[in-house]
């Protein structure tokens, strides 16, 4: 505990080590590059003098060269750019005359110096000698002092390439030298730049190991939580920086999961039993809400129709009996065969045609039935019994009480998810409050009952619920009294793959 309490760096925040550690290492490297180039300049200060000595001779001879041309060139064309030209050199050429040494020491190159200084003096009086002559058209004069010109311009030339070669040799000892001492600097800078980063490592070494320590420890502790072991121990700290405060939220919910794990353990125990029950009895009641579903069928249809064929035996002849009681089988057969619940779509057209043929039998072929099935529907499934009370609603409440020739339009479409079915009449219509009480199960049943299937739309409607799982399948749409009814099924297709 005393070593904890002595240590200042576990009361400052990670972000506040993080500073003073790249502060720290800041200002480290910026003194070490500060000396650096402070030195490194001034090496290249003293590398550029080495030659600079050269470059002046070099200049001093070019500008001598130049003003030679002029005083050539004056006295071939008597130009006055030329004269212009010769004037303007021989001043720069006095100019740089002027700063070479003048006084006589017992040195080669400084009486080097003195020597071109007196014989460049000589000739630019030469020069000017001859310059005056020319422009005095004075041929023989001009001639005799351009010729002694001349003499001396060769001799200062020569002095000058003797005075740089002096010089080139002295400045390429002393470039030597500061060459050596460059490659000293160099290693003794290398050296500093790899202590000050061995330090500036040691110190970020120092700072890390107070996050990361702690880190490394709680990244265990959790691997082992992630891992399923909630039983581990994991000791609480008294660090103030984020790693302490997440070291001790992560120790109290340690705690908090456990109780947790504990209470929910013994709830979902409790919960499964209740929803294995809860499943057994749902399955029970949709099972038996089905067959109770598809078991409501009014004997007296069967009666009458019945009786129907057996007068019709009587008034023809056997043929069309037969067809009669052959669609009478088939649609009853339908209905027997069908108890299980599925029926595919194309089966459940068949029955509906089967129960039309039946009706137009009954009521002397008053019924005008009309559909447009779409050829893509194969492998559509639904439960039986769906079309056949549609049908019988449209034809009971809709065209059976019209004056007007009555017909039903059945319709079957094929969509991207689903089929659409589509049953439609011109018979009586119905009000949107009649259309509401027919979907919520609500409406009356009326004398027709015992003169139909005993299948209502809320039948249907539960039966396609049950079946699909969903809800709104089946719409009614209406203009009013007089105006027809049309009757939707949206059949959802599976999803595929």
């Amino acid at each position: 505990m005393w070593e904890k309490k002595k240590n200042p760096l576990r009361k400052m925040s990670i972000q506040t080590k993080l500073l003073m550690t790249f502060a720290l290492t800041a200002v480290l490297m910026f003194v070490i590059n500060l000396m650096l180039y402070s030195q490194i300049n001034h090496s290249m200060r003293r590398l550029d003098e080495v030659y600079a000595t050269n470059a002046s001779l070099n200049e001093l001879s070019e500008c001598l060269e130049q003003t030679q041309d002029d005083v050539y060139e004056y006295l071939n064309t008597k130009s006055s750019d030329s004269l212009e030209n010769y004037y303007r050199n021989t001043q720069t050429l006095r100019d740089m005359l002027e700063q070479l040494d003048s006084d006589i020491v017992d040195n080669d190159g400084r009486i080097l110096e003195v020597n071109i200084r007196n014989m460049a003096d000589t000739y630019l009086r030469y020069a000017d000698e001859t310059v005056q002559a020319k422009r005095g058209r004075n041929v023989e004069k001009y001639n005799t002092v351009y010729t002694t010109a001349l003499q001396n311009y060769k001799y200062v030339q020569a002095a000058i390439y003797r005075l740089n070669d002096i010089r080139f040799r002295s400045n390429t000892d002393n470039y030597r030298l500061m060459m050596d001492s460059l490659k000293y600097m160099e290693i003794v800078c290398s050296a500093i730049v790899i202590a000050a980063a061995v330090c500036s490592l040691m110190i970020l070494l120092l700072m890390i190991r107070t996050i990361t320590e702690p880190l490394r420890a709680l990244a265990g502790s959790a691997n082992e939580v992630a891992a399923g072991n909630f039983d581990i121990e994991l000791a609480d700290t008294d660090s103030r920086d984020e790693v302490g405060v997440v070291q001790h939220a992560f120790v109290k919910m340690i705690a908090s999961i456990r109780t947790y794990i504990r209470q929910t353990k013994e709830s979902m125990e409790k919960e499964q039993k209740m929803m294995e029950r809860e499943l057994l009895m749902e399955t029970h009641l949709k099972d038996a809400q089905l067959k109770y579903l598809q078991a409501q069928i009014n004997p007296h249809f069967l009666f009458n129709s019945l009786n129907a064929g057996a007068q019709l035996a009587m008034m023809e002849d056997a043929e069309k009996t037969s067809i009669f009681i052959e669609k009478m089988a088939d649609f009853f057969r339908y209905n027997v065969r069908k108890n299980g619940g599925r029926a595919m779509l194309q089966e459940e057209l068949e029955a509906v045609d089967n129960y039309v043929y039946i009706l137009n039998v009954r009521f002397a072929g008053d019924i005008h039935f009309e559909k447009m099935i779409d050829p893509c529907i194969e492998n559509t499934e639904l439960p039986s019994m769906i079309l056949q009370p549609i049908v019988e609603n449209a034809v009971n409440h809709g065209i059976r009480n019209v004056s007007r020739e009555g017909w039903i339009f059945l319709r079957v479409e094929r969509m991207a998810d689903c089929v659409m079915i589509s049953v439609r009449d011109n018979g009586e219509g119905m009000t949107q409050e009649r259309i509401a009480e027919v979907l919520s199960g609500k409406a009356g049943e009326g004398e027709e009952k015992k003169d139909s299937t005993g299948i209502g739309v809320d039948n249907v409607i539960n039966r396609l619920e049950l079946f699909f799982g969903e809800k709104d399948l089946l719409t009614i749409t209406s203009d009013g009294p007089g105006q027809g009814t049309e009757v939707r099924i949206r059949v959802p297709l599976p999803e595929e793959g």
